[in-house]
């Protein structure tokens, strides 16, 4: 049963939460005691829900004033926004060791169903959030807001507004980068946004990390979005550290300490921080691949192509070593755990796959079909072909990749070799799959003067013929829109960073149809 939409206007001018412009913090954003002094607010770091199911879902929070060792919260979830008709609550602590962050999952909740939570501690209560469950049956229409790559230097964050400000997501799903583990001055904007990165070096430590996203998650606009919708997340490699893999990384030096410890850190503050259900085998803490089941319409398998089983990356141009079998993106058993979920998906008779995940799963070659770059997937030839000869040999049609990382928009065929006569552009013969990839909320364009970057996307499409659509130039998020018919990309481009701004364009649609595996214009 669908729920009808809320006033959002009503609810938006009784709850919106007293905040902290983004970029005037003065204060430590992890450590208790200052942000007291300058905040006086109990919930300045705003609430959040993610991972919904059809019964339940993750409610996060974090006490933001505190001294003591563990804290008192309560918390209770309502199906209405004036949180009369309560349906659960409970009390839990805030510990020191948590960072003061709370997460809780709120059980007993009806499918496809709206919901209101809210927080007290110490007299003080949060803002009002609200959430979603997922659909168990049926095949009801489904729309996703997909983003990645936020800088918090290099831009406001009016994507987040605009994903905020929408009355048709079920969820949002992020695919990392979700924030940057960057020194001031390392990867910023030139202009003056006064939004220096919070601590004021690269980081490294645990307190750096859980300052790093607590400076984040004083942004009104990513609290808006956090507040007002379930979020879906995975990490990319900078909530740890740059080009990051299984054993290292390419922004981690001799001088910065052990991996080990670095990567143990960052995944800890990553989970404090952000709305994930941690996983049962997230032992080491790695585990954080899981799918999302939407009724029948659709089947979302999040994946971890950095930190859990990824091999290190090796020279674009080292082709034997880029083929090599031994090497993977995955690791062997988050891989075997994909092939699972994708025939059961299909034998289930789920309408669409969705695959979300970080690096650009379809091919980007040069004029003389070399390598662009080796971190993604073509850097990893052997398992993506593993992956498509299983699509091809079980005929498992209608998967769709949703991609980040890469800082711009693409729409394009998934097959085994694009140049090939196996393919066929203009009919989606031979395609296997569809890729989106969007583009990011505030990270830079490859291309740093608009001109060439339009010159690039022509090229681009007149090119690569699996590659239908792409944008440099702009930021932005897409909405991915799925009915037992079809799915649909929608592109939604903010028209600059360097300012706070909120209005966005549609850049371009294109749909594949149930058992076409092609992207069309629409």
């Amino acid at each position: 049963m669908k729920t009808s939409l809320i006033n959002r206007r009503g609810f938006l001018s009784r709850t919106t939460p007293l905040l902290l412009a983004g970029g005037s913090t003065a204060f430590l954003p992890g450590c208790a005691v200052q942000g007291q002094t300058a905040l006086g607010n109990t919930f300045s770091h705003g609430v959040a829900s993610g991972d919904p199911l059809s019964d339940r879902v993750i409610l996060w929070t974090r006490i933001s004033a505190q001294q003591s060792p563990s804290v008192s919260v309560s918390w209770r979830i309502a199906k209405d926004e004036n949180m009369r008709n309560v349906v659960n609550s409970g009390v839990s602590r805030a510990l020191a060791s948590q960072d003061y962050t709370v997460k809780i999952d709120a059980l007993g909740l009806a499918e496809n169903t709206y919901y209101y939570y809210q927080f007290e501690s110490a007299g003080d209560q949060s803002p009002v959030g609200r959430t979603r469950t997922l659909p168990s049956s049926g095949t009801p229409d489904i729309r996703l807001a997909v983003a990645s790559c936020a800088n918090y230097p290099y831009g406001h964050f009016n994507v987040y507004r605009r994903i905020a400000q929408r009355e048709d997501i079920n969820a949002v799903v992020h695919l990392g980068d979700y924030f940057y583990e960057y020194a001031p001055g390392t990867y910023d904007w030139e202009g003056a946004l006064a939004r220096d990165h919070f601590p004021d070096r690269e980081v490294i430590s645990l307190l750096d990390y859980r300052g790093r996203h607590a400076q984040y998650k004083t942004d009104p606009d990513l609290q808006e979005a956090h507040r007002l919708h379930p979020w879906i997340c995975v990490w990319d490699d900078h909530e740890s550290t740059n080009n990051s893999w299984f054993g290292g990384a390419q922004n981690h030096n001799e001088d910065e300490g052990d991996w080990w410890v670095r990567r143990t850190m960052a995944i800890k503050a990553y989970h404090e921080w952000m709305p994930i259900r941690e996983q049962s085998m997230a032992v080491a803490g790695t585990y954080i691949y899981r799918n999302f089941r939407f009724g029948d319409t659709a089947d979302l398998v999040m994946l971890d192509t950095r930190l859990h089983g990824r091999s290190e990356q090796v020279d674009k141009a080292d082709v034997e070593k880029i083929n090599d079998p031994s090497r993977t993106l995955l690791g062997r058993d988050q891989l075997a755990w994909l092939q699972q979920q994708l025939t059961h998906s299909k034998n289930r008779g789920a309408n669409w796959r969705l695959l979300g995940q970080q690096c650009m799963f379809g091919q980007l070659l040069d004029e003389k079909r070399n390598v662009l770059n080796a971190d993604q997937w073509d850097g990893y030839a052997h398992e993506r072909a593993v992956i498509l000869d299983q699509l091809k040999s079980e005929k498992i049609d209608n998967t769709v990749i949703l991609t980040g990382d890469i800082h711009s928009a693409w729409g394009l065929d998934i097959c085994e070799d694009p140049f090939g006569s196996g393919y066929n552009s203009q009919t989606g013969e031979g395609s296997l799959a569809v890729e989106l990839i969007c583009s990011s909320v505030t990270s830079p364009s490859p291309f740093g003067d608009e001109e060439e970057a339009l010159s690039v996307e022509k090229r681009m499409v007149a090119e690569q013929p699996h590659i239908h659509w792409v944008n440099f130039r702009q930021r932005g998020y897409v909405v991915v829109d799925l009915n037992p018919e079809r799915a649909a990309a929608q592109w939604w481009l903010v028209d600059t960073v360097a300012k706070v701004q909120h209005q966005e364009h549609l850049a371009a649609t294109m749909i594949t149809e149930l058992g076409a595996n092609h992207l069309v214009a629409d």
